[in-house]
């Protein structure tokens, strides 16, 4: 991402030292954020720059300098990509070159590149550089500084805006993800991502809903937007990207639509949903359309990818309980024929709770949300088995209980998504409160072994629940504003929750054939699924056990031939255990073979995970 982006929606000309926030003026130089009142502005999208204002009698090297993310990790065998765009008045004298550098905390110079300085360049130019540091500081305390030579300054002002510098990046992608990040999602072998969000997708305002036109195309021509979490979303990570690295990954898509509904409580009225509408349908085609009929497939092609990107599924709004009214009055129903008319091979997703309201057309898949205690999922792992065939399922709480009118629930076709789901407290009473009111601060064995067991009743279920997701995704552990998360990280660093690592296990181990077995005890504290991957033979059994006490399972394979030994991937630590970055591999998943056959007894430890693999014939 670029380390700053001049904004429309955040940068206050009004408030300087708020718009500054991690910038600094390096030898007494004035920084002042402008409006093109001041300067005509680089592009419409971004309206603002950074005044440099340089003093009359300086000395040395003098300009700006960026304190990046919450550090900038500097790495000697990474070549550093940066650009900037700069303009001078009619007239100036400046003269020289632009330094630009990653400067340690301590002032030593890691990396540097000139720049020659036009000084007739009273438009905007964009500079482009490279550098590689030539050693490894001791923190991440580092700065990104651009800068000139005071004497050949003197008394100038010069103008700056869309500032960027970026580390290799996942696959080489330009605007890219970072590759460490990249690879934890990557090592998961996972079967979907589903973006834009969430809260992300609705927007504080309807003007400030993510759209996706916003974020696509050259940097000069996204404006940005305040996000849901108190934070700035440049949309330097925009739809193409995201595609991109699902394609690098291997991931198809599960994406959101705007529905009309923003978080302020916004609902847009029946008679604006029309463009809304359109706004979701280019969104779409730039996914999967035809580049020959459609402007924004056209749009994707000229961006270098004349193919569609996979899509599983398109998600109509998020979280539409919230209004819910509207949704079933008239957001749902008009989105859904309309869209559908064009995409008929296109699946749509509903976000209310499961027919609460019933909506019109019938959703073929709901969106279900739940974040909750340790033993509310290992007491909910049953929840899907209890699915029947001939009743009307009704969702009445936001804790994922559905109910019917006669009592159960229904297999009648409707699919579910287990969008965003984790343990988060330990205090029921008390779920969105603090940690010392049992709010968990990262991911725990307990939660994880909950949610192990809630996992096996989805596994059982496939049928009916097709996908799942943990969620949230990320946490930078320097600023956030949700606990717990799955991947935590810093400037350098990133750290696997125990959650991370089930989540891993559970999809590395998928089988596509399930296999009866004996349940387990509902109101008990040990779970199971058993699958069979048919492609290498292999029966792929999962336990969770949710408590202390170890516990001993028999079990009678269906199968003529089983191999005398098998491999168990388990994963087990103290009940408060967690990954954090001052302990980062304190619970981790180990391996060791065990005494299979057709009949064999497995012993699982306490607070556990195990995934058992052997070979059938």
């Amino acid at each position: 991402m670029p380390c700053h982006s001049n904004n429309p929606v955040w940068v206050d000309v009004g408030d300087t030292a708020e718009a500054l926030y991690a910038w600094s003026a390096l030898g007494g130089t004035s920084l002042t954020v402008v409006d093109s009142t001041v300067t005509p502005a680089l592009s419409t999208a971004l309206p603002n720059s950074l005044q440099v204002q340089i003093p009359a009698k300086p000395s040395g090297n003098i300009g700006v300098s960026n304190s990046g993310y919450f550090g900038i990790n500097v790495d000697p065998s990474w070549t550093y990509k940066g650009s900037f765009y700069y303009k001078v008045p009619v007239g100036s004298t400046v003269n020289g070159n632009f330094t630009a550098s990653l400067v340690s905390s301590s002032g030593a110079e890691l990396a540097s590149t000139t720049v020659p300085i036009n000084s007739t360049a009273s438009d905007w130019t964009q500079v482009n550089f490279s550098f590689t540091p030539t050693t490894t500081p001791s923190d991440t305390n580092n700065v990104f500084s651009v800068t000139v030579d005071g004497a050949s300054a003197a008394g100038q002002t010069i103008y700056f805006a869309l500032f960027s510098l970026f580390p290799p990046t996942y696959k080489n992608r330009p605007n890219g993800m970072r590759i460490d990040l990249a690879e934890a999602l990557a090592e998961t072998q996972p079967g979907f991502f589903r973006f834009p969000g969430g809260n992300n997708l609705e927007g504080e305002s309807i003007a400030g809903r993510w759209n996706w036109r916003n974020t696509v195309g050259p940097l000069t021509d996204r404006p940005g937007r305040l996000g849901n979490w108190s934070y700035i979303n440049t949309d330097g990570l925009g739809l193409k990207e995201y595609l991109d690295f699902l394609e690098d990954v291997g991931m198809p898509s599960i994406m959101g639509i705007w529905a009309g509904y923003a978080l302020n409580g916004e609902t847009a009225p029946e008679s604006q949903m029309a463009q809304y509408i359109q706004e979701a349908a280019d969104q779409i085609n730039f996914v999967i359309g035809d580049p020959a009929t459609s402007e924004p497939a056209a749009l994707r092609a000229s961006l270098g990818h004349p193919d569609p990107y996979p899509l599983i599924a398109v998600e109509v709004g998020n979280e539409d309980y919230f209004a819910s009214g509207s949704y079933a009055s008239y957001r749902w129903r008009n989105t859904v024929e309309n869209l559908s008319a064009q995409f008929p091979h296109v699946q749509f997703m509903a976000t209310t709770y499961v027919n609460n309201p019933v909506l019109h057309p019938k959703p073929a898949l709901y969106d279900v949300h739940v974040y909750q205690t340790p033993t509310w999922f290992a007491q909910n792992s049953f929840y899907y088995d209890s699915f029947a065939v001939g009743d009307i399922i009704i969702m009445t709480q936001p804790s994922c209980r559905l109910l019917t009118a006669s009592g159960t629930p229904q297999r009648d076709g409707t699919k579910y998504f287990e969008g965003e789901f984790a343990v988060i407290s330990t205090n029921p009473r008390k779920l969105y409160g603090s940690p010392s009111e049992g709010r968990l601060v990262w991911p725990t064995i307990e939660g994880t072994v909950g949610e192990a067991a809630f996992m096996t009743g989805l596994e059982r279920n496939a049928d009916i629940v097709f996908a799942a997701s943990y969620a949230p995704l990320l946490q930078n552990v320097a600023n956030y504003q949700w606990t717990p998360d799955l991947i935590s990280f810093d400037a350098k660093s990133l750290y696997r929750s125990t959650s991370y690592h089930v989540q891993k296990m559970f999809s590395l181990n998928k089988g596509d054939e399930y296999l009866p077995s004996t349940l387990p005890n509902p109101s008990g504290t040990v779970f199971w699924s058993a699958t069979r991957r048919t492609a290498t033979n292999e029966l792929l059994i999962k336990i969770s056990n949710t408590h202390g006490k170890p516990a001993s399972l028999t079990f009678n394979v269906p199968y003529t031939n089983v191999h005398p030994t098998g491999t168990a991937t388990i994963l087990t630590g103290a009940q408060t255990a967690s990954n954090t970055p001052r302990a980062p591999h304190l619970v981790v998943p180990t391996t060791r073979s065990f005494n299979a056959g057709k009949t064999f007894t497995y012993n699982a430890t306490g607070w556990s995970v195990h995934v058992l693999s052997v070979v059938t014939y």
